[in-house]
């Protein structure tokens, strides 16, 4: 039997899985459950084999689930699951590092979901759905994308609010973390004298934030509370006038609920264009609206990557990941052109593997 770790990315309507052999993290398959809540789909695959497509019969994360699990009992050669990592997009200020799941922890990050509303159901949900399908002698652990960016200094987690609010919670998390936490770590494998310099890495898809880094620790983010501040992104706004959305609720008569749906799901690329948040889709339409829209969003990630130097006192190198940041040559090549103010710094563009990172914490978990 080859011990083997699942790791588990889940979103409102997909669920992205991995296998990897416990020992050395070499990749055994890979795929995802698309279209959950409709017309839902497994596409798979083994390493080095063709692709599996298949409908999933069940219409929830459970269904999904199943499905996974039906492709890993039907196509293994001798895996035994011994853990299943999942990712949690908020931690708050309890989870600083990965953990097992426990119903504790379960309840504090059911808490945390006004914090995360896209993403955190989701990632419960299929907590819930390998509990019950995998059985509580397989350990789950929750991997957080607010871990990387604990520790940071008060100046970087603080809004201009009176403290007890801070206290209560009110604070600038930060996101993406599983994403720069692996870009530090290729980093330092594969470029130590920048791993050790001022690094401002930038995870551009349809969630977007920049990350000021120094000797592989995060220093500044540009998301705060939640995973809808900062830059704009595909769908959801970034940061908006606090004054204009309670102009929103005061003179438009939008409810909390309108807003929070404006904010987090027509906004962005999507709401400045018109047409679309796919940045290949928009780049292609090439319409007046179209351009505008990508040409805010690379001024606002120039500007960000502006605020992150300054954070770092200065700026070494700029590291591009993300769908948009590995693909959109354009897009990229916009941002640094808006950059050029900054002097000279190296550019990089490492491939997204929030997957890899995971097992590798739920590895060191095992051992």
């Amino acid at each position: 039997m080859t011990p083997a770790i699942l790791t588990l990315n889940a979103g409102s309507s997909s669920l992205k899985f991995r296998v990897f052999a416990r020992e050395g993290l070499a990749l055994l398959a890979r795929g995802a459950v698309s279209r959950i809540g409709a017309d839902a789909e497994l596409a798979a695959r083994l390493a080095g084999e063709p692709e599996f497509r298949g409908p999933v019969a069940g219409g929830d994360h459970a269904a999904a689930m199943q499905a996974v699990l039906d492709f890993i009992d039907a196509h293994d050669e001798g895996w035994r699951i011994e853990a299943v990592a999942h990712r949690i997009v908020h931690g708050g200020t309890r989870y600083v590092r990965s953990t097992p799941v426990t119903p504790q922890v379960l309840e504090d990050l059911a808490a945390l979901i006004p914090l995360a509303p896209l993403h955190q159901p989701h990632g419960l949900a299929a907590i819930a759905a390998a509990r019950r399908l995998v059985g509580d002698e397989v350990p789950n652990l929750a991997c957080f994308d607010t871990a990387f960016h604990a520790g940071r200094d008060a100046l970087f987690t603080h809004f201009a609010l009176p403290e007890p609010l801070f206290e209560q919670g009110v604070r600038r998390y930060g996101f993406h973390g599983l994403s720069y936490q692996w870009l530090a770590q290729v980093l330092a494998r594969d470029h130590p004298d920048l791993h050790r310099g001022r690094v401002v890495a930038a995870h551009l898809g349809n969630g977007a934030s920049l990350c000021a880094m120094h000797q592989g620790r995060s220093v500044d983010t540009t998301m705060g509370m939640t995973a809808v501040d900062g830059i704009p992104m595909g769908t959801r706004s970034g940061a908006v006038d606090p004054g204009a959305i309670l102009l929103m609720q005061r003179s438009f008569g939008m409810t909390p609920e309108e807003i929070e749906d404006l904010i987090y799901n027509r906004s962005g690329l999507l709401g400045m264009s018109g047409k679309s948040n796919d940045v290949a889709a928009l780049l292609a339409d090439g319409s007046a609206q179209s351009r505008f829209a990508l040409d805010y969003f690379a001024l606002r990630c120039a500007q960000a990557a502006a605020a992150m130097a300054v954070s770092l006192g200065g700026i070494d190198a700029m590291v591009f990941t993300g769908g948009i940041g590995e693909n959109a040559a354009p897009v990229r090549e916009a941002i640094l052109r808006r950059m050029a103010p900054l002097g000279d710094f190296a550019t990089l563009i490492i491939p997204a593997n929030e997957e890899r990172m995971m097992a590798m914490e739920a590895a060191a978990l095992l051992a």
